[in-house]
């Protein structure tokens, strides 16, 4: 069984033209294109804020040549999400679309969102607020790995501790929390021999030389610290020239100078050559060249790693460090090698933890200072590194072996379809659950967006009841009427006066000037009475409509 969803879209999220590449950025961008090409679906949603950015979207959309039809919906159009059944989210961030949602009723559609980082205080934030936000069991939260579930988990739990202790509660509704794996398209890393002999030609590389690739941002303190990375490949050269090819992006010099420093003292005789990872052209030159892939990841910021998957679909043996999302992927001994690591115990990180909860360190400080207390095992990497140095045999069976896997496990061809079954089994849940209390019972649905004339019900001298007094102001005819409702400042107010039950309707049935009371009124005009009240509250906004005063009230009855 497979269903649609409506992509929520915003084009930052699914761009990787931007100056800072990121992991997510990346992930979406191929989410995309595998969704346009592998979804059974009839037709293509995106939920947009923007006409502009929908444009981005089709424009996506005919790169990776689509033909079917697609869709626009906008805050305007909220309640269609109802037709896909699915609203899909680029992120963890499931609470505020799920109040939303209630105001049209909690089995309008499901939501589905992912992980990316958990370690930024707004993804734990999105994470802990599921618990009292009217998420239901027809929602999903889909897990890139079973170390993110772990964290997602760890932080519920944690979390409905204060609850239970702060409130007393004992009962929580959760989301679906699949672990499905992000995937590539296998087929774009597949390269010729002769685009692989071009590639190390225009990049200087000797046919004799192994080349040893890493692909992914150049930092330190948010992706990969590389004195790991440097003193394995240092230690474990043989005869052959070893390349290093850092193919990625430098936030800024200072980063950049570390790095050269690092390599300088860690790894005298490799040679290493930097390429822009947000160029297209050097990326695939990057990944013809390699013999090898690694990535000694130690930082918290990681869940899944999509690189070590595009390594195995390019036929490379790789080296990782066994790491969350890394652990999941790649097959120790089979693809590739996993290289231990190692962290304090639970209970070591408090005052990281204090510093960056009340900002006395920023979100790069708490990257940073959690990824200089995880080390990796150096001698392992060594041996990892020094055994396929050695054996281009053993080379050639883990890249075969890793190439088999990623078309098996990872193509976007086995991935969307998990998507889709995991959509069709959320909209089963959502028809047949039996546990909803009815939506009339519940008279503000989302009580922090609540209706603002409730909400502020003490702010005004009086509210427009039945029994208020109101009449045509004498001194205003149908011409200074409409001059006044053309000004600019009155704009908005088209919204409430642009239907046949407005303000038109009213000054007709007013004619006479005379007081009337507005439950009067609204018995004359068979009017809705929203519609009524809206109308009169834009004709004494205008001075079109004025409150009768006493005496006059008095003399009319």
């Amino acid at each position: 069984m497979s269903a649609n969803a409506t992509i929520y879209f915003e084009p930052e999220g699914y761009s990787i033209t931007g100056p800072r590449l990121m992991g997510r950025n990346a992930a979406g961008h191929s989410f995309l294109r595998g969704l346009f090409k592998h979804a059974a679906v009839d037709i293509f949603s995106a939920f947009t804020t923007s006409p502009e950015a929908f444009n981005v979207f089709k424009a996506m959309a005919e790169a990776a040549q689509v033909d079917k039809p697609l869709r626009s919906l906008s805050p305007n159009r909220l309640a269609a999400l109802g037709e896909t059944g699915c609203l899909y989210l680029p992120g963890p961030g499931l609470g505020d679309h799920a109040w939303q949602r209630r105001l049209f009723g909690e089995r309008s559609w499901s939501l589905c969102g992912i992980t990316h980082t958990t370690l930024s205080g707004r993804a734990m934030d999105a994470i802990t607020g599921l618990l009292t936000a009217p998420v239901e069991p027809w929602d999903a939260l889909i897990c890139t790995s079973r170390a993110v579930r772990d964290t997602v988990r760890t932080l519920l739990e944690a979390q409905a501790d204060y609850l239970s202790g702060r409130l007393g509660a004992t009962r929580f509704t959760l989301p679906r929390l699949p672990v499905i794996p992000l995937g590539v398209e296998t087929a774009d890393f597949q390269f010729l021999r002769e685009t692989r002999e071009q590639a190390r030609h225009g990049l200087g590389i000797t046919e004799d030389a192994i080349v040893v690739l890493f692909v992914g941002r150049l930092s330190f303190h948010a992706k990969a610290h590389p004195a790991a990375l440097y003193q394995a490949l240092q230690a474990a050269r043989g005869t052959r020239p070893v390349v290093l090819i850092e193919c990625g992006w430098f936030a800024n010099g200072f980063i950049e100078g570390s790095f050269n420093e690092t390599a300088e003292l860690l790894a005298p005789d490799i040679n290493r050559i930097t390429l822009d990872g947000r160029d297209a052209t050097l990326r695939e030159k990057a990944w013809a060249s390699a013999d090898i892939f690694a990535s000694l990841t130690d930082n918290l910021q990681e869940t899944f790693g999509i690189t070590p998957v595009e390594a195995m679909a390019a036929g490379l043996p790789v080296v990782v460090t066994d790491w969350d999302g890394y652990r999941d992927t790649v097959r120790h001994g089979i693809d590739g090698f996993r290289i231990p690591t190692y962290q304090p115990p639970p209970g070591l990180g408090h005052d990281i933890a204090l510093r960056h909860a009340v900002e006395a360190d920023n979100y790069d400080h708490y990257c940073g200072l959690t990824s200089q207390l995880v080390s990796v095992d150096g001698r392992a990497a060594t041996e990892a590194f020094a055994a396929l140095f050695a054996d281009p045999d053993l080379r050639r069976r883990m890249g075969e072996a890793g190439r088999a896997r990623a078309r098996q496990a990872f193509d976007w061809a086995t991935i969307i379809p998990a998507y889709q079954s995991l959509w069709a089994e959320l909209a089963e849940e959502r028809r047949s659950s039996p546990s909803l209390t009815p939506p009339s019972v519940r008279p503000h649905p989302w009580p922090a967006r609540m209706e603002p004339f409730t909400a502020f019900a003490s702010y005004a001298s009086q509210s427009l009841l039945p029994s208020l007094v109101i009449q045509r102001n004498k001194a205003m005819d149908g011409e200074r009427i409409n001059a006044i409702q053309a000004l600019k400042s009155f704009t908005l107010s088209k919204r409430w006066t642009a239907n046949s039950h407005g303000l038109d309707r009213i000054m007709t049935l007013m004619d006479d000037h005379a007081p009337v009371t507005v439950e009067a009124l609204s018995r004359k005009a068979k009017m809705d009475p929203a519609a009524l009240l809206l109308a009169i509250a834009i004709g004494l906004k205008i001075g079109a409509l004025c409150v009768a005063p006493a005496d006059d009230v008095v003399k009319s009855h």
